[in-house]
């Protein structure tokens, strides 16, 4: 009886799976509307399937995290993963920021934490293709905005397009803060937007000096969109220490790694 429950147990996750590579996230409730379980059992389902699978948790259910082609994830659904870990990530790099600095923020969820961390300083001007890092920042007394035109993609609320390059290509950004979706040895840095990874591309190259700020779930990840190698960051800023591969090779092309400290 025993084994017959264990193969069930093991069906039911299969089919989990599955949805899970086809869907790119599931919720506790569609678990317990598809199988019939309780919470209880779908929620121990899942604790499995992050232990053995490419699968993490996020606010109540899951995200499959093995397929660099996945669907975007809106900005709302971004900030329920790894929410306490981007907060590190963000003070981490606002502790990098000095009054005078000209800073760069590319749209994305760390990025926009790293905003809510500096508004109440003094003497910055923040260069930014997000609508909602604008407003964030908007009611700030000692923050400048400098927002680019564009198109607004929806998903990520970054400005694109030509006339976004525009503005850009006529700027000087001190330090850049750039999110991604992806970071890997081979492939770089790397995003599902095509758009999203010209703009990035573009104010790079303004900028004197580029982090990447990453959660340790992008680490070893492509998406689909490359926006640079790695050689062309001067730093990283994540939550956890890296693999010693990844670390080995950021040493030897003087990318410095910055670890936040992690949530107690």
């Amino acid at each position: 009886m025993g084994g017959q429950e264990l193969s069930k147990g093991e069906e039911r996750r299969s089919k989990i799976m599955n949805m899970l590579k086809t869907q790119g996230r599931i919720t506790i409730q569609d678990i317990m509307d598809k199988f019939g379980c309780s919470e209880a059992t779908a929620r121990r389902d899942l604790d499995h399937l992050v232990k053995t699978e490419a699968v993490i948790r996020t606010i109540g259910g899951a995200q499959f995290e093995g397929i660099p082609g996945i669907k975007e994830a809106s900005f709302h659904e971004k900030r329920q993963l790894l929410w306490v870990e981007k907060e590190t990530i963000a003070a981490k790099a606002a502790s990098l920021i000095e009054e005078g600095d000209v800073v760069g923020l590319t749209g994305g969820t760390t990025t926009y934490l790293i905003a809510k961390q500096i508004k109440g300083r003094k003497n910055i001007t923040v260069v930014t293709n997000a609508v909602n890092i604008a407003m964030e920042l908007a009611d700030s007394d000692g923050v400048q905005v400098v927002l680019t035109g564009g198109v607004m993609r929806k998903n990520s609320f970054e400005l694109c397009g030509p006339l976004a390059e525009k503005v850009v290509e006529g700027l000087n950004i001190g330090k850049m803060f750039m999110g991604a979706d992806g970071f890997a040895l081979e492939q770089g840095v790397t995003t599902y937007s095509e758009l999203e990874a010209q703009i990035a591309r573009l104010l790079i190259q303004r900028s004197s000096r580029t982090f990447a700020v990453i959660d340790h779930s992008k680490i070893g990840k492509a998406s689909l969109f490359g926006i640079a190698p790695l050689s062309s960051l001067h730093g990283c800023i994540t939550d956890d220490p890296l693999d010693e591969e990844m670390a080995a090779a950021l040493k030897e092309a003087q990318i410095e790694v910055y670890v936040a400290d992690r949530p107690r």
